[in-house]
């Protein structure tokens, strides 16, 4: 075992902060990294050291791997934590700090670099009897070879990157027609995003839920799982609002998708915090999705149900320790939500709204925790994700969680920068959401800018018209006068024309 005394945590924002929090209640010091954009950030006040590591985007700042190792061995770190993005899930990077003889606070570079093709993965936990989408277990470059495939597999098919995600390089292809001309489109995006053009194919499951299973695994052969998040409000393959447990899951499925989730981390000895992503279809048939080898943005809401807080969880793993808890300790208390505040506009298709905060205000209160790195007067930078906060809810059920949102919604003040949080509030008050019937599909089918507009209560609309009566009566006798006064202006040479 290796005590770790300093922390640099490579990233920005509000899992910066996060991290920093755990790391001085554990009584461990922290260095935070920063770009010239983030030079007043909240993460560089709050570290205990604070060193600018280059420009504003993030291939000239948080993306340089060899300037950040290098600032931890002048600096005497002894671990880094990466938070989610950026250089989380980079094998490369993982194996530099371990050779540098700095602990990676995450799994191991080949549980990185296996999980992190979906094609690898897939053929990683065959062995294991999960559930897994038809599709290939191979990458396919010839289109002939593949419309085959599809055309045996079945319309629709999902064309996918393999070394991808966030919808990239992704298509849904509905008939052999445009399959060609779908796969090149999916190659070529996929080969700009990633420098990969490989992908594979599999059925496209048209309304699937998206819920995923977090897991933790030490160093000594221990690994569990911390029930599930539900994740099927997105937009752009990205989550919007997140919760736990889900609405739809019973004990049994639960059961069965965890000891999956757990397989999965054995198939890649896995080490740390990890989450093993599942779609769900209309009858409860789970499929594996892919790992993510990371803490996950949405971790607050397993946090919330669980008691247990995975950062803490992450550094002792780190330091060697084996889990305090068995599987069987493990058990939900309540329910959590979680609403991404993101600085894009809902009534836009969801476009970054970048500004300054002019006002900025959180909610507070009992059940209401806010993730984020921002102040009233700073401004959102246009070089990184336009998140600004993550807002989460906690009560002893679900309709608890969500009339706690829908409250903390409304006390959060938010000016100068359009935000998702109307957006958040439709959806929470949707009976789709209400119920649990909803899935992936939730803004394709409900959602369009027009629900957000504000609109008038049915006595608000009685004094409307009550008032333009009163208007159109009042402009009656001058709209005749002026007509009149008009009619005597007309010269004799304009009444005689004719």
């Amino acid at each position: 075992m290796r005590k770790i005394n300093k922390i640099l945590v490579a990233n920005r924002g509000e899992i910066a902060l996060r991290v920093m929090r755990t790391a001085k209640e554990m009584g461990i010091k922290t260095v935070a990294v920063y770009s010239e954009a983030d030079r007043n950030a909240l993460h560089v006040r709050f570290a205990d050291e604070a060193v600018c590591v280059g420009g504003p985007k993030s291939s000239e700042s948080y993306l340089r791997g060899d300037v950040i190792i290098d600032v931890c061995k002048k600096l005497q770190v002894d671990a880094i934590h990466p938070g989610y993005g950026f250089l989380s899930e980079n094998a490369g990077f993982a194996k530099a700090v371990e050779n540098a003889g700095i602990i990676f606070i995450g799994p191991s570079p080949e549980a990185i670099e296996l999980m992190g093709s979906k094609l690898a993965a897939k053929a990683a936990v065959a062995n294991y009897n999960i559930p897994m989408v038809p599709g290939t277990e191979y990458a396919i470059t010839d289109v002939e070879e593949a419309k085959i495939i599809a055309q045996n597999i079945g319309f629709p098919i999902l064309i996918k990157a393999s070394a991808g995600g966030g919808g990239k390089g992704m298509r849904v292809v509905e008939s052999v027609e445009v399959f060609e001309e779908q796969m090149q489109l999916a190659v070529s995006e996929a080969t700009s995003a990633f420098g990969d053009g490989s992908v594979f194919i599999e059925k496209y499951i048209g309304s699937p839920r998206h819920i995923e299973i977090q897991v933790l695994g030490d160093t000594h052969g221990n690994i569990v799982h911390l029930f599930e998040r539900e994740c099927s409000i997105q937009r752009r393959h990205q989550k919007v609002i997140e919760e736990a447990p889900s609405a739809v899951l019973t004990p049994g499925l639960r059961e069965e998708m965890g000891r999956c989730a757990v397989n999965v981390a054995k198939a890649c000895d896995y080490v740390g915090a990890g989450t093993v992503e599942f779609l769900v279809d209309e009858n409860l048939n789970f499929y594996f999705l892919e790992m993510n080898t990371r803490l996950q943005v949405e971790h607050p809401v397993t946090e919330q149900i669980t008691g247990l807080d995975l950062v803490r969880e992450q550094i002792l793993i780190a330091e060697g320790k084996a889990l305090s808890f068995r599987q069987e300790d493990l058990q939900i208390n309540g329910h959590a939500l979680e609403l991404r505040v993101y600085a894009e506009d809902p009534a836009n298709n969801f476009l970054p709204d970048i500004g300054k905060l002019e006002t900025y205000k959180r909610p507070q209160g009992l059940g209401v925790r806010v993730d984020d790195g921002f102040e009233q007067g700073m401004d959102i930078p246009i070089y990184y994700d336009p998140m600004i906060a993550k807002l989460v809810t906690f009560g002893k059920d679900r309709e608890e969680a969500i009339g706690k949102m829908l409250r903390a919604i409304d006390e959060y003040q938010i000016t100068g920068i359009a935000t998702t949080l109307p957006f958040g509030k439709y959806v929470l008050q949707h009976e789709a959401f209400v119920s649990g019937n909803f899935d992936t599909k939730f803004i394709e089918r409900y959602f369009t800018p027009e629900v957000l507009q504000p609109q008038a209560t049915e006595g608000e609309e009685t004094i409307a018209v009550a008032l333009a009566a009163l208007l159109m009566q009042k402009q009656k006798p001058a709209v005749a006068s002026e007509s009149a006064q008009a009619t005597s202006n007309v010269s004799n040479w304009r009444k005689n024309r004719t």
